[in-house]
């Protein structure tokens, strides 16, 4: 990081550019700056928010922002790798030995149910008020049987 940072401070004033000025321009302190042109990564709570420092930065310098931002991939990358393999086969063997604890009915964490029967319910009652509503809408719109008509068709063939 700190060839990063090295890399950043000799563009910074290979462009002109003062501390206060660009510190200004970016809206950074003159720490957070300062942080950044001397490698310190521990300054910053975030890692996150420091590759968006360093990204804004490169831009603003007039570098390419990508490769600048992959430089510090490449440098968080080693940072994070010297984990010894010791500590990662501690750490799972932790993990294993919480997994086998032997749980009682006072110890152990319950996962709430998502309770699907009221849903149910309601389903089926909408449908039956669905239906219902059928019924009755469709015996409202019956067309009346025509029977005056076929009333005087039987009359006159009784009539003869």
């Amino acid at each position: 990081m700190k060839e990063l940072g090295e890399y950043l401070r000799q563009t910074r004033i290979g462009n002109g550019v003062s501390v206060t000025e660009a510190c200004e321009d970016l809206d950074f302190s003159t720490s957070h700056l300062e942080n950044i042109e001397s490698g310190n990564v521990r300054a910053f709570k975030d890692v996150y928010e420091l590759k968006k420092s360093i990204k804004l930065y490169a831009k603003y310098l007039g570098l390419d922002s990508d490769k600048v931002v992959d430089e510090f991939n490449n440098f968080l990358f080693q940072y994070t790798s010297k984990i010894s393999l010791d500590d990662i086969l501690a750490a799972q063997k932790k993990k294993e030995s919480e997994e086998k604890k032997i749980k009682s009915p006072y110890t152990m964490e319950y996962k709430e149910k998502f309770n699907v029967w009221p849903f149910v319910y309601a389903g089926l009652g909408l449908i039956l008020l669905i239906v219902i509503l059928y019924i009755v809408i469709s015996s409202i719109n019956q067309v009346p049987k025509r029977t005056d008509e076929l009333k005087g068709l039987v009359e006159k063939e009784s009539v003869l």
